[in-house]
């Protein structure tokens, strides 16, 4: 069984280990790689978040800058102009903690005083020297994730000597640098990053091994939503990756996800809520 954390999200609680937690995507791009334009509107952002809450979601990533593989960095002021209406609207008519999805420390704090409550940081406070000190200050918990190189060059063939290793140590040192700043461990979520900087093989090795990931001794989150590994695999093009999206996911809560990140969460609400019933079952 996974083991049990309590979050204090600024205020609201997570429990995560018996249940899973879903967390619901909320890209308010022109250029992601699977709902970019979508939601560019703040309302209708807002709207679609509330929709997500619905089916389940227990938080709601919000994020303004495509991180997929080649993207260019967003100016400093265009994301706060995109993020910001949208945390402000939907702190004011949602219970569940919001994260904000960001490198940018500037970006997390203004967030943060909106009405987010979780930083999501691609780069594992890698990018940002103040990220970590930002987290602190609020108290803010913070998702650690481990990404090879840049979204502009991650890609380009991407190498390991030891996958696994390289993974749990770049996510260590995030969790020491959380600590140095001032954030207690326990409120660090650390993630594999799947898709960034990896290649096919990279990622299904990953879930297959995610369980090497509880070393750290903190909650696991996974994002493998519409995914090109899933492409690859099944041949298919992004919007008819939802299958291979809720294969990925249970056998990542099998092998120990507390969180997934996702689009689709009516879908993988009821996955994780089977595969968790499975897993309590007897114990």
């Amino acid at each position: 069984m996974r083991r049990e954390f309590v979050l204090d999200c600024r205020g609201k609680t997570l429990r995560l280990g018996r249940r899973t937690a879903v967390m619901g995507i909320l890209n308010v791009t022109p250029d992601s790689f699977s709902d970019g334009g979508l939601f560019l509107d703040p309302e209708r952002a807002v709207d679609h978040a509330l929709r997500m809450v619905e089916e389940g979601a227990d938080i709601i990533d919000v994020g303004g800058e495509s991180t997929r593989p080649g993207a260019d960095p967003l100016p400093l002021q265009e994301e706060l102009r995109r993020v910001l209406p949208v945390i402000e609207g939907l702190s004011q008519r949602a219970e569940v903690p919001i994260s904000i999805d960001t490198y940018k420390a500037e970006v997390a704090s203004r967030a943060l005083e909106a009405g987010a409550s979780i930083i999501n940081d691609i780069s594992g406070l890698h990018y940002d020297p103040r990220m970590g000190e930002v987290a602190a200050k609020y108290g803010a918990p913070v998702v650690v994730m481990h990404i090879k190189g840049t979204p502009k060059t991650m890609q380009a063939s991407p190498r390991y000597d030891d996958l696994m290793g390289e993974i749990t140590a770049y996510l260590r040192e995030g969790i020491r640098r959380a600590e140095e700043a001032g954030l207690p461990p326990e409120k660090v979520i650390v993630d594999p990053g799947i898709g960034f900087g990896k290649t096919v093989e990279h990622n299904l090795i990953i879930l297959q091994r995610l369980d090497e990931l509880s070393s750290l001794g903190r909650p696991i989150l996974i994002g493998p939503s519409r995914k090109s590994f899933i492409g690859a695999v099944l041949d298919l093009q992004v919007g008819d990756r939802l299958y291979g999206t809720l294969a990925s996911v249970a056998i990542g809560v099998e092998r120990g996800a507390h969180i997934v990140r996702v689009h689709d969460v009516k879908p993988v609400r009821e996955v994780v809520d089977m595969v968790d019933a499975i897993m309590e079952a007897g114990s």
